[in-house]
């Protein structure tokens, strides 16, 4: 079993910054890929961004690329979502989650252990 808590989420000004933190516990060995994916109201979950845990490898959904970083502190067991630039149609819950299967970055199916959320708030 895998645990995962998230912190940093908050209110920010457009143009502004933040940095989620998602800190990892239990079976992380199990851990294959890690994403954050978001969820606002009237919008379908999307998944911004993913990193394979014991590679590095990063991949980004096209509305988030060049504005947000996905890294890993492996000692840790911690992943982060540093946000820059942000708009007020980010304004979401955002999640980390956890995938042990090799199913594609962004596809929901392939995580299996989620956090609790976050709320982000960018006003305009």
């Amino acid at each position: 079993q895998v645990q995962l808590v998230e912190s940093g989420g908050g209110l920010v000004q457009a143009g502004g910054s933040l940095r989620l933190s998602c800190a990892a516990s239990g079976r992380t060995v199990s851990i294959y890929t890690m994403g954050w994916f978001r969820q606002a109201p009237g919008n379908e979950c999307e998944c911004v961004a993913a990193i394979v845990w014991n590679i590095g490898n990063t991949y980004y959904a096209d509305s988030v690329k060049g504005r947000f970083t996905i890294s890993r502190d492996n000692a840790k067991n911690t992943v982060y979502l540093q946000m820059n630039n942000l708009r007020p149609e980010d304004s979401a819950v955002y999640y980390c989650a956890a995938n042990p299967t090799t199913s594609r970055w962004s596809d929901h199916s392939g995580y299996h252990y989620w956090g609790q959320g976050t709320q982000v708030t960018v006003s305009s």
